[in-house]
């Protein structure tokens, strides 16, 4: 299923999208392998790469959605998926496992995919109940 997304004022396709969430999960999974050996490092490591590449995984399944519904639930599990990695991104900056200008543009990433998906998933929601 090809689509369009509509955050803001930009246009994002599906395909443009699938593209742009397996590169964010290719460069979550090289920056978690450069990580020294800890346990947060091993425990945050390991939670990143879930969600990054969860996030990936999820939205194609989210462009083969059988219907509205299943449409704005598997992109509501994407949206919680991409929030996450945030918030596992953050940690590392917190617990001084890695530094912030290293990994700001994956967090920069990491919020603009949750916006997006975010005002998409709204979108898709208000234009299911108006139909």
């Amino acid at each position: 299923m090809r689509f369009s997304i509509y955050s803001g004022s930009t246009e994002v396709n599906s395909e443009e999208l699938k593209s742009r969430t397996r590169t964010f999960a290719v460069k979550v999974v090289d920056l978690v392998e450069r990580l020294d050996k800890s346990k947060m490092g091993d425990v945050a490591g390991y939670q990143v790469i879930r969600s990054a590449t969860s996030v990936a995984a999820n939205y194609r399944a989210v462009c083969r959605s059988r219907s509205k519904a299943d449409f704005v639930n598997k992109l509501g599990i994407v949206e919680e998926e991409a929030d996450e990695t945030l918030f596992w991104l953050e940690m590392l900056v917190e617990c001084k496992k890695v530094k912030l200008p290293e990994i700001k543009p994956l967090i920069n990433e990491a919020e603009q995919l949750t916006k997006i998906l975010a005002a998409s998933r709204i979108t898709a929601k208000r234009n299911s109940a108006n139909m």
